[in-house]
C-alpha cells in the first residue's frame, strides 16, 4: 500500500480567528477550519489551537507537523514572545507551552513571515529569487524569503519595516510599540482612516474612503497621500534589498489601484536608473498565512 505523503499544518493565530490548514505535497489543501481566538486569554488560546490541532488529526487520519504564524515574534533572549499587538501573548512561553501540550517540536514565526513564505513558494511572488511580502491591514509587517528561504535574521526581526520611521513625515504619531511616526501608523487600515480624519474631520473607514474616491475630492486626496507614502516606505526597501518582488497582502492590497500607481511614484526616492521589482497582489489572501505556516516545515511531504 502506497504511504500517504506527509501532512504538514499551519495555523494562522489572528486577533479575532484562528484558523488552520492542512497541506501536502505542492501545497495541495486537505482541509481548512477556523474558531474564534479568545480574547485576551492566553491559556484559552492555547487551548484552541491545541484542540484544532488534534480535531483535524483526527478526521484526516494522520499526524502532522505544525506551524504557527503569530501577530508578533520569539524573542532569541528569552524565548518568549515580544511584539504583539494580541496583547495577552506578550512575555508567554508559546512555543514551549505548546510543545508540551501536543507532545512534539512546533514551528513558530511572525504572521508576516508566514504570509511571504507562502506568497514566495508557490503564491504571486513564486520564481523570484528574493521576495519581500507586505502585511497591510490592522497593522503593517514584513517578511523576506530568499530562493524559498525565509530570512529570520540575527535578531529575529527581519523584514520588521513597519517599525521604522515613516520617511518624510514629522514622527509625531504614537505606536503602540512605544516609538513615534512608525510606517505602521501611516500605512495601516486604522492609521489610514486617521489621516483621513485628522484632514477632514470625517470618520470612515478605509473601504468607504476608497469607494468614494471617485467621487469624493477628500478621499482621492486621502488616498494619493497614503499611495505617496507607501512609494516612499518601500522604496527604502528596494535601496536596501533590491527584491525581484514585493508582494502584497492585508486588507489594504486589495485596492486595486495601488499597484499601478505606487510604481509610478517610487523612482523619485529609488537610487536606480532603472527598477525592475515588481509590486503584485497576494493569489492566497487570508489563505497565506495558514499555507506559509505550514511551511515552515519545508522538508516535510
Amino acid at each position: 500500500m502506497k504511504k500517504a505523503p506527509k501532512m504538514r499544518l499551519g495555523i494562522d493565530l489572528g486577533g479575532t480567528k484562528i484558523e488552520i490548514v492542512a497541506l501536502i505535497a505542492h501545497g495541495e489543501e486537505l482541509l481548512r477550519r477556523r474558531v474564534t481566538t479568545p480574547q485576551g486569554d492566553y491559556l484559552a488560546t492555547v487551548n484552541a489551537m491545541a484542540a484544532l490541532v488534534l480535531q483535524v488529526e483526527q478526521e484526516l487520519g494522520q499526524r502532522g507537523s505544525v506551524g504557527i504564524g503569530i501577530p508578533g515574534s520569539v524573542s532569541t533572549l528569552s524565548g518568549k514572545i515580544r511584539n504583539a499587538n494580541s496583547t495577552c501573548l506578550i512575555g508567554q512561553p508559546l512555543q514551549s507551552d505548546l510543545e508540551r501540550v501536543l507532545n512534539r517540536e512546533v514551528r513558530l514565526a511572525n504572521d508576516a513571515n508566514c504570509f511571504a513564505l507562502s506568497e514566495a513558494v508557490d503564491g504571486a511572488g513564486a520564481g523570484h529569487d528574493v521576495v519581500f511580502g507586505v502585511i497591510l491591514g490592522t497593522g503593517v509587517g514584513g517578511g523576506i524569503v530568499v530562493r524559498g528561504e525565509l530570512l529570520v535574521g540575527a535578531n529575529g526581526i527581519a523584514g520588521e519595516w513597519g517599525h521604522n520611521t515613516m520617511p518624510g513625515e514629522q514622527a509625531n504619531r504614537p505606536c503602540y510599540c512605544g516609538r513615534r511616526g512608525c510606517i505602521e501608523t501611516y500605512l495601516s487600515g486604522p492609521g489610514l482612516a486617521a489621516d483621513h480624519f485628522a484632514a477632514t474631520g470625517a470618520a470612515l473607514s478605509p473601504r468607504d474612503i476608497a469607494g468614494f474616491s471617485a467621487t469624493n475630492p477628500a478621499c482621492e486626496a486621502t488616498l494619493q497621500r497614503f499611495e505617496s507614502r507607501l512609494a516612499w516606505a518601500l522604496a527604502q526597501v528596494i535601496n536596501l534589498l533590491d527584491p525581484d518582488a514585493i508582494v502584497l497582502g492585508g486588507g489594504l492590497s486589495n485596492m486595486a489601484r495601488l499597484y499601478d500607481r505606487v510604481p509610478k511614484l517610487w523612482p523619485e526616492h529609488v537610487f536606480s536608473d532603472h527598477i525592475a521589482t515588481r509590486l503584485l497582489r497576494n493569489r492566497h489572501g487570508d489563505s497565506s498565512g495558514g499555507r506559509g505556516a505550514a511551511r515552515l516545515w519545508q522538508e516535510a511531504g
